[in-house]
């Protein structure tokens, strides 16, 4: 009774427990619908999760704008160099490590400006300094090993060139927009463009717009045309490649078809009327790479480099990378004349025939033209300014005359005067006695602002009578004056140049040098022929006897006939 009563409890037991269990069982709702119940918690638990993962990354970046500093641009985004010009504002060439001039905007026509951002970022106005898209493909160029990206905003790119280190990384590219961002927040659009435009590079070793319409066109940037200033504004996008437009067909007309494109960009967005668009023209470049007169001019900036860094007080190397423009006293329509008729010398078998010519104004001392040499990277020693070459009977028109005054008596007294001794000794007689100090720097400015301005330094050195007597015993020069021709008192009436004088050392087949010279009130010119030969130790040269075809002295007033015409076509007596 007792074992039966035991076995049918725990049998009850056992099925109130199944009976709990199925009872649990048949009140649980099926897992599909607590997973449909629970999704809601599941949300609100991942919003949360993003917010503050949000509000973190929000804080992040907060805390990283604020401690973004913009740096300093590169020191070679800030050395400039400098340039040369005649006198007119013809370019003729650059010192400096690094081709750039910094403009003011203003002095960048406002078309340029609005082809260069229709080029490159037509929404650089009205953007942020960074284009989301951009920075969103760099990353992951970076991050799956692809082709690195750049930024897309003009803000981005001046960050990226000037400011920031060329290096592809992650980290890079977030400081470079952070960078960026700062930067259109506390800088006027204005001042970004402007150091933007005076950075950006646009091949031919031109950095900024100065520098790029200088060796582009052969003009100030704000001289660019709306036509030369698309030009420019296209060649950014590869500058490298289209550098050649103008030498190379198949880049010119690449260059072209984008430059349709850029002009197109602008009519859209009324930068430029359609009138404007329906006239421009693809521009004419400047041949790349430069000719050989180009070398040739270095010997002119040889001479303005030192004498401009003389007046200024500092050392050439000063001058190179101070972004100066020195605008010197030479005409260089003048001097590619010289160098196109000096070179037709054929020279000699074994001996080298030096030609050199200097053309000053007499009684101001403006030395106009000053070949030096036919090959500056041959022989950078320039024949016209340290030549030392024999005088022999050039300066015997001076043999009698008294009283002459310091530097010419001492002039006079050597037997081997440079070129350009000999030119201002002839420039004081056409100056009716006054000796003018040669000179080829006239102005010299930086940023804008005129920091030297040339007087000439004048000084009586033969009394007037004695200067045409020494004129008229040269035979060149100006025709004597009838009485009673009116002239402004103190100073010498002065007609056209009847001739040259040919002289120099030697005759015959032992001529050594030849001089030609002559004069009138505007220009002195001198010519003068020499030769020298491979001396016995190797890298030396001796004088040698000038060869006697072409004939010297034919040759040398040819040269200075054919300069004297150029120099003087179409001014007044």
């Amino acid at each position: 009774m007792v074992a039966g009563a035991g076995s049918g409890a725990a049998a009850g037991r056992g099925a109130g427990r199944g009976a709990a269990s199925q009872r649990r069982r048949r009140g649980r709702a099926p897992l599909r619908v607590r997973l449909r119940r629970n999704r809601g918690r599941r949300l609100r638990r991942l919003a949360y999760v993003f917010l503050t993962f949000l509000v973190l990354l929000c804080a992040a970046a907060v805390t990283a704008y604020h401690l973004t500093v913009i740096p300093k641009p590169h020191p070679e985004t800030v050395v400039q160099s400098t340039v040369f010009l005649d006198a007119d504002g013809a370019y003729l060439g650059r010192r400096g490590p690094v081709d750039r001039q910094d403009v003011p905007l203003s002095s960048v026509p406002r078309h340029v400006q609005d082809a260069v951002i229709a080029a490159e970022n037509r929404s650089f106005r009205t953007d942020s300094g960074v284009s989301p898209r951009a920075i969103a493909r760099a990353l992951l160029a970076a991050a799956t090993g692809g082709d690195p990206q750049g930024g897309s905003t003009i803000t981005q790119q001046y960050v990226k060139n000037a400011l920031l280190s060329p290096e592809h990384s992650l980290s890079r590219k977030a400081r470079e927009a952070l960078i960026a961002i700062k930067l259109d927040r506390t800088r006027g659009k204005d001042e970004i463009l402007e150091g933007y435009l005076d950075t950006v590079y646009f091949g031919r070793g031109a950095a900024g717009i100065q520098s790029a319409a200088r060796n582009y066109f052969g003009v100030d940037a704000k001289n660019l045309t709306v036509a030369q200033g698309a030009a420019l504004a296209a060649i950014v996008n590869i500058p490298s490649y289209y550098e050649k437009a103008g030498s190379d067909p198949k880049v010119t007309a690449k260059l072209e078809n984008r430059w349709e494109w850029v002009l197109d960009a602008m009519a859209v967005s009324g930068s430029i009327t359609a009138k404007q668009r329906a006239a421009a023209r693809f521009p004419a470049f400047r041949f790349y790479p430069p000719g050989e007169t180009e070398g040739q001019r270095q010997y002119l900036i040889d001479v303005a480099a030192k004498e401009a860094a003389d007046r200024l007080g500092i050392t050439e190397d000063r001058l190179a990378s101070g972004g100066y423009s020195v605008t010197t006293t030479f005409d260089l329509a003048l001097q590619d004349s010289a160098t196109q008729l000096v070179q037709e010398h054929p020279g000699g078998k074994g001996v080298r025939v030096h030609t050199a010519a200097v053309g000053l104004v007499p009684g101001d001392g403006a030395v106009r033209v000053l070949y030096g040499g036919s090959d500056y990277a041959r022989q950078s020693f320039n024949d016209a300014v340290s030549g030392a070459v024999e005088a022999g009977t050039a300066l015997n028109p001076f043999g009698q005359v008294r009283g002459v005054g310091e530097p010419l008596g001492k002039m006079l007294k050597t037997a081997a005067p440079t070129p350009l001794n000999l030119a201002s000794a002839y420039a004081a007689v056409a100056a009716g006695g006054t000796y003018a100090t040669p000179y080829t720097v006239a102005r010299i400015t930086q940023g804008g602002r005129t920091v030297y301005r040339a007087r000439p330094d004048v000084r009586r050195v033969l009394d007037e009578k004695e200067a045409l007597v020494a004129g008229a015993r040269s035979g060149a020069g100006p025709a004597p004056v009838a009485a009673g021709t009116d002239a402004v008192p103190g100073t010498v009436p002065v007609p056209e140049a009847k001739g040259f004088i040919t002289a120099g050392a030697g005759a015959g087949s032992a001529r050594r040098t030849v001089w030609s010279t002559g004069y009138d009130g505007r220009l002195a010119l001198t010519v003068a022929l020499f030769a020298d030969k491979a001396g016995p130790k190797k890298g030396t040269t001796v004088p040698a006897r000038l060869p006697n075809e072409p004939s010297p002295t034919e040759f040398a007033q040819k040269v200075a006939d054919g300069i004297w015409r150029a120099a003087t076509k179409g001014a007044p007596n």
